[in-house]
């Protein structure tokens, strides 16, 4: 398989998902200092850096419903619209002095996500070659990876040396040639878009969306989001205990994404072959074991071994479980299949610092969350062969009958 035979309009949307996302990677290290430097309390910090999250999380079925309606590239050219106002409130924010401006410019930037997020997971779909969703998947995540690997470094180095103002300024730049990349890609496949838009007065039930492949996937997902959000909560929080500074975690991150990067592409050509079940099952068993790796030793150098698999497992999982949620969804409910599907990753995300800081405040430790991740990874597990279950047991009822 050649990249080369994927049309031209896939690259053209995965540079717009790579851009978008810069957009707010950018952001993320930024969010606190400037919290504080507006005189937030860290009651306020933790609420600011909640926002765009929680906006996302309730407004995301909004994005799907929209782009089932026809119009997924003018959704996602609004999002990106919408990433570049955020930008535009953040700047404004630091010559007034003005913690509420910041935060509507979060809360703008999480509508942003709603609006793009899915319609960009389902487009990548639509598009893709017969016989290579999960690798074109693959690519998707790949640019998805890549923008989080590199956007806090860049929004970071460019805070430091040239201020708040450039580094939001270039969030607005960034944002806005995603959106430039989502128009041309709208340009090229308009006669595409006219035709499908002729088929869509089929009626198709949302309870489609109840089907075991799609209902595992996400429940999946979401345990998997869980032990994902507590990893990155705690482990950074357990070297600030223990005096390592946060480059500790930044070359543990770097470790993961890296692997996370190489392997995406993979894991997705592998779904197709192979179909999504078996390769997010080896995924997840690869979470697995990082996980064990990492309860035995959470601390720096021996944690850093558990990172490779984390990546990897991540690689082979996501565009694993995107596929077995979305590929076989009918068009015209794709869209809302995927914004519903990202908002298990999104109440993963938000639910695990609050489960597992319960927990390590109970055994008044961080190091005792860290055993529950395999655990949980154990649970997803069993919940994404569920497919398999019901088929064996529709088999068998038909060969008793």
């Amino acid at each position: 398989m050649r990249t080369k035979d994927f049309p031209g309009d896939i690259w053209i949307l995965h540079l717009s998902t790579f851009f978008f996302f810069l957009g707010i990677a950018l952001v993320s290290p930024l969010i606190s200092p400037l919290a504080i430097l507006l005189g937030a309390t860290p009651l306020i910090v933790g609420s600011i850096a909640s926002v765009s999250s929680i906006v996302s999380f309730f407004l995301k079925p909004l994005g799907g419903f929209l782009g089932d309606r026809g119009w997924k590239f003018q959704v996602m050219m609004l999002g990106s619209g919408l990433g570049a106002l955020a930008g535009v409130f953040y700047i404004a924010s630091i010559p007034f002095g003005n913690l509420a401006l910041f935060a509507v410019g979060r809360g703008i930037h999480g509508f942003a996500m709603a609006l793009f997020f899915p319609s960009s997971l389902a487009t990548a779909i639509e598009l893709a070659p017969r016989g290579r969703v999960g690798e074109t998947l693959g690519w998707r995540g790949m640019m998805f990876s890549f923008s989080n690997l590199i956007g806090p470094a860049i929004g970071g180095f460019v805070a430091e040396y040239l201020g708040f103002q450039a580094a939001f300024a270039f969030t607005v730049i960034v944002s806005l040639v995603a959106l430039l990349f989502v128009f041309i890609a709208y340009k090229r496949d308009k006669n595409r878009i006219k035709t499908k838009r002729e088929h869509k007065h089929e009626h198709v039930s949302y309870r489609l969306l109840l089907n075991s492949f799609f209902v595992a996937a996400c429940f999946s997902l979401l345990f998997m989001s869980l032990a994902y959000s507590g990893t990155f909560t705690f482990l950074p929080a357990l070297y600030k205990v223990l005096g390592l500074g946060t480059s500790a975690f930044g070359i543990y991150a770097s470790i993961m994404g890296g692997f996370s990067l190489l392997t995406r592409v993979f894991g997705g050509r592998e779904a197709d072959r192979r179909g999504p079940i078996p390769v997010a099952t080896f995924g997840f068993l690869l979470l697995l074991l990082a996980y064990i790796m990492l309860s035995l030793h959470p601390t720096p150098p021996l944690a850093y071994l558990s990172a490779i698999p984390l990546g990897m497992g991540f690689g082979f999982a996501v565009p694993s479980l995107q596929m077995m949620a979305l590929a076989k969804l009918p068009q015209k409910i794709r869209t809302f299949g995927s914004s519903i599907y990202t908002m298990f990753f999104d109440l993963g995300y938000l639910a695990g610092p609050l489960v597992f800081g319960y927990i390590a405040q109970l055994k008044n430790s961080y190091e005792a969350v860290f055993p529950m991740f395999p655990l949980v990874t154990i649970l997803s597990l069993i919940i994404l062969q569920l497919p398999r279950f019901l088929k064996r047991d529709s088999q068998s009822k038909k060969g008793v009958s």
